[in-house]
């Protein structure tokens, strides 16, 4: 009886020296997960007008942690020591992102694409060597699509760190056709059927205006190039559309390639 009777009374001293702390760890606990709740709402709110895929993910990040801190608190509160757990929280914080670096990089980068927008979904871009219509900004990566029907997939944190082309910002596209020529070529005839014939395209823009320029002089001819401006998007129709109207123009008007030049040499050769 006596040891039941000092059992009895270490319970009542230790529910009178943490029930208070019990009580107020559960109310802190209570009214936490309830202001978490509403600030995770405040911050849907707040990145509404971001990237849908961006907004969710700060949301369920912002979310996790705060939940993380609160246990945390309310653990030291009832009077659990809460050193260790913040010490394996930092470890597994450590490991984690030393696992997920390259990752979190691309995440980096997807915010940094969004916020200042080098492109925007349906921009013509160039970027690591790959180029296409911007399908897709996701968190992690850029989604482009070529004309060849290929899907290219971008990590963000290389593309944001890189040179980015984008074909799409000054609304307009340089088509341009080589040809080798004869070097007798008449330039001004040349020109004079071959530059209305590039404006009569009606994807062809007017400004500025289709050109015909020598690029490079060869043995027995020229290089010149048909240039014409197009929308980003119509590029690869126009020049395979352009370049078989220029190939029946050159024809008719009898415009040849390149004469082909010999050597020869006039003597013998030193004994």
């Amino acid at each position: 009886m006596n040891q039941l009777s000092a059992y009895a009374q270490q319970l009542q001293t230790l529910a009178v020296l943490y029930m208070p702390r019990v009580l107020m760890a559960g109310v802190a606990l209570i009214v936490g997960w309830y202001l978490i709740g509403w600030a995770s709402r405040l911050l849907g709110k707040a990145t509404s007008r971001l990237d849908v895929s961006l907004s969710s993910f700060l949301r369920s990040l912002v979310n996790i942690v705060l939940k993380v801190l609160l246990l945390i608190s309310v653990a030291g509160m009832v009077g659990f020591e809460t050193t260790s757990f913040v010490a394996v929280l930092g470890a597994a914080g450590l490991a984690v992102g030393l696992a997920l670096q390259g990752t979190l990089a691309n995440f980096a980068g997807g915010v940094l694409i969004l916020m200042f927008k080098p492109y925007v979904v349906g921009d013509v871009i160039e970027s690591q060597g790959k180029g296409g219509e911007v399908r897709e900004i996701q968190i992690f990566n850029t989604i482009l699509v070529t004309p060849q029907g290929d899907t290219i997939i971008l990590p963000n944190g290389a593309t944001s760190n890189n040179v980015i082309v984008n074909k799409t910002a000054q609304n307009k596209s340089m088509v341009e056709i080589p040809a080798d020529l004869e070097g007798r070529t008449d330039l001004t005839a040349l020109r004079a059927w071959s530059i209305p014939l590039l404006q009569a395209d009606a994807d062809v823009l007017a400004v500025p205006a289709p050109q015909v320029v020598v690029t490079s002089l060869k043995a027995g001819g020229m290089a010149v190039a048909f240039r014409a401006y197009t929308l980003p998007g119509y590029a690869p129709v126009v020049q395979g559309r352009l370049t078989e109207l220029l190939q029946r123009g050159l024809d008719e008007h009898g415009v040849h390639g390149p004469v082909p030049v010999s050597h020869s040499y006039v003597g013998q050769l030193p004994s």
